[in-house]
Parts: C-alpha cells; sequence; structure tokens
C-alpha cells in the first residue's frame, strides 16, 4: 500500500524512465552511458546512491562529472572533471580486452525481438530498406562484450517477433545461441527499459518477461503493445519515485528539460 505522500507526487513518464534506468546502478559499478535517458539515469544513480559509480562514454572520457547535460558523447562538456580521456582504440581494446572490467553498456534501437537483439540498422530488406538507420555505431562492441540495458519505447512495431536486421546481438535465439556464434555466453541484455515497464530475460530460455510495470499502467497494457506473446505472471508494479529523486533530476541534473 502506497503512502498518501507517494500517491501526491507528480512525474512524467520519462522521469520515471529515468529513474528506473538508475536502479539498474549499484555502487561501484562501471557503466558505458551515452546521451540522453542513459546519461540521465546514470547520473542519477551517482548522485543519489552509488557515488562510487563510474561512467564511461563511447569517445573515451572516463568518469566526467557533469556540470551541464551534454548533448553528444563528443561533446566536451562530458569531460569536465573526468579522470581521463582515451582515444577511441583504447576504449575499444578496453571493452574487448577486458569486458569483466565493465558491468553495464546502456543501448537502445529501433526495434527488439523476445531474445533482446536490437536492430538501428534498416526497417525492411537490408538492400532496399524502406528506412535507413544510422547503424551500429559502438553498440555491436558493447553488445557483444558488456551486460546490457536497453532503453526503448514501448509500442508493437518496436518490440517484434523477430528483427529485420541484427545490429547489436542479445542472446540470439536462446540459451545456446551467443554460444554458437562465438560470443561470451555469460554476457548479455538484462533489463529492457520502456515507457511501461521494466523487462527481464528468464535465465532458463532467455526470453523477455515483464518484471515491473509503471503506476498507472497495467501488465494487459504491456502485453497489448508487445508484437510477441511476453510473459506477465511476474509482473509486481514499480514503486515510483520519490520527492528527493524527482528534485535532483529537476533542479540538478537536467534542469533545463532536454531529456525529461
Amino acid at each position: 500500500m502506497k503512502s498518501k505522500q507517494a500517491q501526491e507526487i507528480m512525474y512524467t513518464r520519462r522521469e520515471m524512465m529515468a529513474v528506473a534506468l538508475a536502479r539498474q546502478i549499484k555502487d561501484g559499478m562501471v557503466c558505458i552511458a551515452g546521451t540522453g535517458l542513459p546519461l540521465i539515469g546514470a547520473t542519477l544513480a551517482k548522485l543519489a546512491w552509488a557515488p562510487n559509480s563510474v561512467i564511461i562514454s563511447e569517445t573515451g572520457i572516463i568518469d566526467g562529472q557533469m556540470d551541464q547535460l551534454p548533448t553528444s558523447v563528443s561533446d566536451t562538456r562530458f569531460a569536465y572533471r573526468a579522470s581521463a580521456w582515451w582515444p577511441r582504440y583504447r576504449y575499444c581494446g578496453f571493452i574487448m580486452r577486458m569486458p569483466e572490467k565493465v558491468d553495464l553498456g546502456f543501448l537502445g534501437g529501433a526495434q527488439i525481438d523476445p531474445h533482446g537483439n536490437l536492430n538501428s540498422t534498416c526497417i525492411g530488406d537490408y538492400h532496399r530498406p524502406a528506412t535507413r538507420f544510422t547503424g551500429s555505431g559502438g553498440a555491436n562492441g558493447i553488445a557483444t562484450n558488456v551486460n546490457t540495458v536497453i532503453v526503448m519505447r514501448h509500442e508493437r512495431r518496436r518490440f517484434v517477433e523477430k528483427v529485420d536486421y541484427v545490429t547489436s546481438p542479445g542472446w540470439l535465439d536462446g540459451p545456446e545461441g551467443r554460444k554458437r556464434a562465438g560470443l561470451p555466453e555469460n554476457k548479455g541484455p538484462v533489463v529492457v527499459v520502456t515507457t511501461l515497464g521494466v523487462m527481464r530475460f528468464d535465465r532458463e530460455n532467455r526470453r523477455m518477461y515483464v518484471s515491473e510495470y509503471y503506476p498507472g499502467v497495467s501488465p494487459a497494457e504491456i502485453a497489448d503493445q508487445t508484437g510477441f506473446p511476453i510473459d506477465v505472471s511476474r509482473a509486481v508494479e514499480a514503486d515510483p519515485p520519490d520527492a528527493g529523486v524527482l528534485e535532483l533530476l529537476r533542479k540538478r541534473i537536467d534542469p533545463d528539460h532536454l531529456y525529461i
């Protein structure tokens, strides 16, 4: 039973997403986070309950202490009071040769399937696509070597039975998929944070299920907006953000409402 105070706190869906992302980060974790909601969530975690967590950008900026929100991973505001700014080849070598040093990487895409495979390349046939996107960037390297948190808008056209192109590998076709493909078996997608709730992956079949639904959302709504059958039997209602967390988001992290 939620308190009356919790019920009266007003927040947006994007603020709820930022909080859900932040909750995936524990103190001491090392996370790769680009701009947008992943950076908002990682920064919130660092300020609220994980002061020893470290944020890395794909451009090699290590542990920036952002005073202003950057608009891209190359924005020098990302590097304010950073511990280091590596050349890109050092960053790539780090996640490939020492992936055990990175706890989480944040990714997004245009499509996702039940096993967490992501498409950010094209819609339709690869050679004659209806829509062409920017492609992998550093996403494939992260998805291959690091456990990932995926950020998605929850819509049937995005949550599909089979992605049009596998840009970033999830669990491929199930429990043995990554092993058969020669990818690290102990790395893969762990959480999908959407506009409606939080999904996780079953340890046995590596298929997505609903773990949490946001206040004001029902498991049935999530199932209806998912283009494949999804287990909702384990779903519980997510805790709403408290006033202190919302104040951090609104007054310190993103006072100009660039992302929330």
